[in-house]
Formats: structure tokens, C-alpha cells, sequence
């Protein structure tokens, strides 16, 4: 029996020292009786205060080793509060740690002293790493930050459905009402079609401000192109390129959003950082994959997006769902993330659906919506009351986001009907009840909207309008309506061009399209095995192969070039929407990095077929040749980038291109020599045409009489011709993409 007393003994002595040194650690007179992190009146730690305490506690959340003794201090001090509560030392029958949420029951056992200083609290922050998240690195951006204090007041928005003969027009928002401030977490929760995902793009900026009723200010002024700088976008699709890396997408990022006063190497090292807060280590040279590619998984996807975000440091910050198709437990590391993001100064809004419980208890501030009108705004923590409140309370235990979205759908299943709700349906004759007595959505839906509006709308209404007390040079900043570009035009360009050339490389040089082309040019030299030039016969079969070969590189690259600005519609409105770069500058890169990848088949091609064939074996004539397909191929180019930029849509865009590309290869002048009149201008906008007698030219300079009619001149004017479809095709791509970037409203 003198063992367990010694250990008792030490267990108390060690608990006495300690117990001061978290008493001190603490600093809170209040805190003799009472749990730090519980909100009472005497003025103990807040919720976030103490979450920041326990952040700087775990083990799991730093590298420095003496911050896990305060752990063991606490769980020490504790344990000697329990103990000395029993009548004797040897047996503990209850040991309880209300600031680390849990109650452990012994019967009959001694806690050995080695175990009382190696405990560890348990918290949310304490799941264990998954692997793909590697080392978690939790100082997110602590460098000063632009405060931006959102609020919004009677938020409308109303969009036209177009029908076959009439339009409707349907309300998407109605009346919402809202603040956040830095440090906080907004929620946007809701059912489905509820409209979080079009309040969101309002409060930041996404969606034409011309047709929104109400106010939205930042820092009491209205929306600018300034804040395109300020704000952090993050949309429910990952919108990535497949074929870059983790570390060159952030790195690109980092190089075209980052200020102008930063340099090269501190733009990249910025990217670096950013890779190790988010635990992205692992996968930083990882390609991010896609469809068809495989990469990095969904959980560390996302996070390369909200660090595409972050990496500017931005004051406010919107997710659009960010924890969908994540498990539970990368759902939480995301939103924790999120969390310390904005503990670092900055102001978060996501929407979000179905949180677990753990997640739904990490938001500061809700917002419920419920058809796109306001159930709910205040404190996530003072949710469940609010509704009780009302007369709405959950029958069982369950979590509170879903009984939110239950009520939010009208559901009341579990949970009991307030009296006044009884009262109306029996008033209306239970016409509208259900079979087991419950009132229907609709019912549920219109009693939560004006128990909102008679209880706290008005209150909220009055204290959203009193202004902020801000300095007037925040206020100046926000207002700003000069953008702030991260590079020049010059350097914008050069990235974008360097970005688009590892981008595409994998499709260019894919064993598919080179079997393609090299099988293509095969066949032809095998059917035009060195071929006669020298009778008229010959040259008569030299042309059929001189046509082919002006249709084939008119025809591929169109049907290239249309899928361009289609497929990267999404990232190009994306990244215009932050203002990463002028839309000049990525035309210009877009259409130029091709260039090089699109001439170098086209090389092997010739090799291939030219000496095959047996065509004309001189240096001149080779070279002329393999210039003029250079040309045909950048004027073909053109024109696909110009019927995709003003389609927009492949379906069309490939139905239009192939008519046009037909009709140029009637008009190209093999099948028809004489063409009527009224329809010869086809001819001139035909780039297989004057492909076609360039070719020729080249083949048979000097060679007495013509092959089909064409006259042996310099072929200036087909030159010319080719150089202004370049030009002009490609002038109306652009033009297309501002017209479409001025609709947009970026």
C-alpha cells in the first residue's frame, strides 16, 4: 500500500507547482472554478481566444517542443483539482477536463505521475494528418493586411427567363441583409437553389452590379476595380490547368498577381511558402491532372485553388462550397484552414452544405437562406437558440446544420411546430396540412421569413446603417477605381507564353497526333512514289498531291484552333475576374505560344513526303514550299480562333467550320476551274486556294505550258493575301473576346 501513496504523493506535489504556472499562463482572476474558452459574464476567454490558446498548445500545430509543457500543466492541474476532491489517494473515480471537452471515469485506479505529464488533450485541432496533406504549417499570410469591413442591406437580384414567346422574370435574392468583418467566417448556408452561390458572386464582385437592388459596401464605399486586387476567389470547380504542377501553378500565379514591386525570386519564394502552409510538399511537382490525367487527388486540388487565392495576401476571401466531395476529415483541415486565414486579419465568406457538426461550430457568423429570402443572420453559435426562440427545436439529438436545412426546406420532421404555425393551419381549415398533421413547406417557409423580419431584421437593419468608424484613408483605398496590374504588359506576356507552351506540349507531342501525321504523310509518299514532273501527265498528278497537302494543313489546324478559347473560357473568365493580366496580353501569348508547337510537325510532314514524291530536289524550291505551308497553317489557325471566340460553343463552332472549311476546298481551285461569276470572291477569302497556287508556283517556276492555267509570277499577291487572313482572322477573335469579357462585366 506505501507504493500507490508515493505516487499520489508525487502526483500532487508536481500538480502543485504547476497549477501556478498555468494559473499565470492564463492570466484570467476569474479562472479558479471555471473552464477556459466557456462564455460567462466574468469575462473568461471567447470562443476564438481560446481555440487560439489551444492552437498554440498543440503539439500538432507547432514545431517547437516547449509549448507541449503547458499541455501537460493543464492536464496536471486539473487532474490535482480532481484528486484532491477524493477521500483517498488511491482510488480515482472521476477525472474531468472541461477545457479539453472530456470526462474520463476510473475505478480503482492510480494515475502513474509519467502518464499525468505525457497526457495530451484532445481537440478538433488534433486529427491526425492525412497523407496527402504532409507537414501542417498554420501561419497563414501574417504580414499587414488592406482591413475590408463587408456589409450589405436589402440585397436583391432578378433575372429574365427568356421563353419561346414570353419572358419571366424571377426573383433569385430577396431583401438580404448581412456584415462581416476581418477575423471573422461567414457561412452561407441553404438548400439547393436557395441562392448562396449568386449572393456570394455579388459580394464579390462576380456578377453585373447594374442589376442588383440594395447596398453592398467595403468599408462603407461602394464596389471599385481596385478591390479585383484585394479579393480572393475560389469557385466550386477547380479550375486548373491539368498539365502544370502544383509548385508552376502557384508559381505562375504568384508571378502575375503579385505587386510589381516585389521581384522574380521573391514572387516564386512567396509560391514556396504558400506550398508549405497548405501541407502541399509532397505534390508540389505533381502535375494537377484532370479528366483524362492523372494527378494530385480532390482534397489537395482544392487546397492548390484557395492557395491560388491566398497567395496575394487578400483581404477578403470567397469559397463556393469548398468541402464538396472532400471526406469529413478534409472537409475540417479545410475549414480549419480557412479559420486561421482569418485569424491572420482577413475577412472569409463561404458557402457551405451540410457541414458536419464539427465543421458548423468553426463559423463566427450564418447566414440561412431559404428560397432566396433571409431566415437567419448572427452568431453560427446562437443559431439553434434563435430558432427554439421561435418555437422551433429539434425532437432529437442531431446536428445543427441539419436541422437548419431541414427548416430551411420546410421540413419539421423532428422537430416541433411552433403554436402559432398550428394556429394559422387550423384557421385555414387543414387544407394545407400534411397526412401526420404537419403544416406544409410553403407554410413553414413564409412563418420563418416573418418571424425573421418581425424579430430581428429591423434591429439588424439599424445597426448595419450606422457608419464604421474607419479612417478616411481606408476608406480612400477601397474607392480607388485605378487597377493594379501584378506585371507589366511586356512580362505578362512572356509568362503566359512560357505557361501556354508546357501547357499544350503533352497534346502536341502526343504519340496520337504524331502517328496521325507521320502515317498521314506515309501514305502519300507511297501513292505519289517518286513522281514524273517532267511530262504533263506527271505534273497533272504532282498537283492533285500539291492540293492535298493545302487542304490537310488548311483543314487541321482550324479544327485545333476552334477548341482553343472554348475550352478556356472558364480559366480566362476566372482570371480576368482578379485582373491577373490584360486580356491583350493573353491573346497575343494565346495565339503566339501555338506557333511554335504547330511547325514542327508540319516539318516532319514535308520531309517526309517532299523526297518521297520526288518533288522538286532543290534548296529553293523545298524551303518556298515548306514557308508557304507555314502560312496556310497560321491563316487556318486564325480562322479557327475566330470562329470559337464568337461561337463559344463547340457544337456550333464545329458545325460552322466545317462548311466553311468545305466550301473553301470546292473553291480552291482543283475541282472547278471556272467558277461563276457571282460566287468567284469565295475564292479570294479561300486561304486552300492561294495555298494551292503558291505551291504550284514554287514547283513549276519557269515550266512551259502552265499546270492548270496558273501564271509563273513571283506570287506576291497570294503572299499578301495569306498575311491579311493572319492578321485579319485573328483581329476578329480578339474582338469576339472583348465583346464577350464587356458582357461579362469584367
Amino acid at each position: 500500500m506505501e507504493k500507490p501513496t508515493n505516487s499520489t504523493t508525487l502526483a500532487r506535489t508536481k500538480s502543485d507547482q504547476l497549477v501556478e504556472t498555468l494559473a499565470a499562463a492564463f492570466k484570467s482572476p476569474t479562472q479558479s472554478d471555471q473552464a477556459p474558452g466557456t462564455s460567462d459574464s466574468g469575462g473568461t476567454l471567447s470562443r476564438k481566444s481560446s481555440r487560439r490558446l489551444m492552437t498554440a498548445a498543440s503539439p500538432g500545430r507547432s514545431s517547437g517542443g516547449s509549448k507541449n509543457i503547458h499541455i501537460r500543466k493543464s492536464r496536471s492541474a486539473q487532474m490535482k483539482l480532481d484528486l484532491e476532491e477524493l477521500s483517498s489517494g488511491a482510488a480515482l473515480s472521476r477525472a474531468s477536463s472541461a477545457s479539453l471537452g472530456l470526462s474520463f471515469s476510473f475505478t480503482g485506479f492510480t494515475v502513474p505521475p509519467d502518464e499525468i505529464a505525457d497526457s495530451k488533450p484532445f481537440s478538433d485541432d488534433d486529427i491526425p494528418e492525412d497523407i496527402e496533406a504532409g507537414t501542417h504549417k498554420p501561419k497563414f499570410q501574417t504580414e499587414p493586411t488592406l482591413p475590408i469591413y463587408l456589409k450589405f442591406t436589402d440585397v436583391t437580384y432578378k433575372v429574365i427567363i427568356k421563353g419561346m414567346t414570353t419572358s419571366e422574370e424571377r426573383d433569385i435574392l430577396n431583401g438580404i441583409s448581412g456584415a462581416v468583418y476581418p477575423g471573422e467566417v461567414l457561412a452561407l448556408m441553404g438548400p439547393s437553389g436557395s441562392g448562396k452561390t449568386t449572393l456570394l458572386n455579388l459580394l464579390g464582385g462576380r456578377l453585373n452590379q447594374s442589376s442588383v437592388g440594395g447596398s453592398i459596401t467595403y468599408n462603407d464605399q461602394p464596389y471599385s476595380k481596385f478591390l479585383k486586387s484585394r479579393i480572393g476567389f475560389v469557385t466550386q470547380d477547380d479550375v486548373l490547368f491539368p498539365h502544370l504542377t502544383v509548385k508552376e501553378t502557384l508559381t505562375y500565379a504568384a508571378r502575375l498577381r503579385l505587386p510589381k514591386t516585389l521581384t522574380t525570386q521573391q514572387k516564386e519564394k512567396r509560391a514556396i511558402d504558400v506550398i508549405y502552409e497548405l501541407g502541399l510538399e509532397r505534390c508540389q511537382d505533381t502535375m494537377i491532372g484532370g479528366s483524362f490525367v492523372r494527378g494530385v487527388s480532390g482534397g489537395e486540388r482544392k487546397r492548390v485553388c484557395i492557395g491560388n487565392e491566398i497567395i496575394i495576401n487578400p483581404s477578403l476571401l470567397f469559397l463556393d462550397e469548398p468541402t464538396s466531395g472532400l471526406d469529413s476529415t478534409t472537409a475540417l483541415r479545410t475549414v480549419q484552414t480557412l479559420q486561421d486565414i482569418a485569424e491572420a486579419g482577413k475577412t472569409v465568406i463561404t458557402t457551405i452544405h451540410q457541414p458536419s457538426s464539427r465543421l458548423f461550430h468553426k463559423f463566427d457568423k450564418l447566414i440561412l437562406l431559404g428560397k432566396g429570402s433571409l431566415l437567419y443572420f448572427g452568431k453560427a453559435s446562437e443559431a439553434i437558440i434563435y430558432f427554439s426562440s421561435i418555437g422551433c427545436s429539434p425532437l432529437i439529438a442531431m446536428n445543427p446544420a441539419e436541422f437548419l436545412l431541414d427548416l430551411a426546406n420546410g421540413n419539421i420532421n423532428d422537430i416541433s411546430v411552433p403554436s402559432e404555425l398550428e394556429d394559422k393551419v387550423q384557421m385555414e381549415n387543414s387544407e394545407a396540412e400534411t397526412r401526420n398533421g404537419k403544416p406544409p413547406p410553403a407554410v413553414v417557409h413564409e412563418y420563418l421569413v416573418e418571424a425573421y423580419e418581425s424579430r430581428v431584421a429591423e434591429n439588424e437593419k439599424k445597426r448595419l446603417m450606422t457608419p464604421l468608424p474607419l479612417d478616411e484613408e481606408l476608406k480612400l483605398k477601397v474607392s480607388s477605381s485605378k487597377r493594379q496590374w501584378g506585371a507589366s504588359w511586356w512580362q505578362q506576356y512572356c509568362i503566359l507564353f512560357c505557361r501556354g507552351i508546357k501547357e499544350r506540349r503533352h497534346d502536341y507531342f502526343s504519340w496520337l497526333r504524331i502517328t496521325q501525321v507521320l502515317s498521314t504523310a506515309i501514305i502519300l509518299g507511297l501513292l505519289w512514289w517518286q513522281s514524273d514532273s517532267k511530262s504533263p501527265k506527271g505534273r497533272q498528278d504532282q498537283a492533285g498531291l500539291l492540293f492535298f497537302i493545302a487542304v490537310f494543313w488548311g483543314f487541321f489546324p482550324v479544327f485545333t484552333a476552334i477548341f482553343t478559347f472554348p475550352q478556356e473560357r472558364a480559366m480566362l473568365s476566372k482570371e480576368r475576374a482578379a485582373d491577373m493580366y490584360r486580356l491583350s496580353a493573353y491573346f497575343f501569348a494565346r495565339t503566339t505560344s501555338d506557333l511554335p508547337l504547330d511547325l514542327i510537325l508540319p516539318v516532319l510532314f514535308l520531309l517526309v513526303v517532299y523526297f518521297m514524291a520526288g518533288l522538286r530536289l532543290s534548296a529553293s524550291p523545298f524551303f518556298l514550299s515548306m514557308l508557304t505551308v507555314f502560312l496556310c497553317i497560321v491563316a487556318a489557325q486564325g480562322l479557327g480562333l475566330a470562329i470559337g471566340a464568337t461561337l463559344m460553343d463547340l457544337k456550333r463552332a464545329t458545325t460552322l467550320a466545317s462548311v466553311t472549311v468545305m466550301t473553301f476546298m470546292l473553291a480552291g481551285g482543283y475541282f472547278v476551274k471556272k467558277v461563276p461569276v457571282f460566287i468567284s470572291w469565295i475564292r479570294h477569302i479561300s486561304f486552300n486556294y492561294h495555298t494551292y497556287k503558291l505551291l504550284l508556283k514554287v514547283q513549276y517556276q519557269g515550266i512551259v505550258p502552265p499546270v492548270n492555267g496558273i501564271k509563273p509570277d513571283s506570287g506576291l499577291k497570294e503572299v499578301g493575301a495569306l498575311v491579311a487572313m493572319i492578321f485579319g482572322y485573328r483581329l476578329l477573335a480578339y474582338l469576339s473576346l472583348r465583346r464577350m469579357q464587356l458582357h461579362c462585366g469584367t
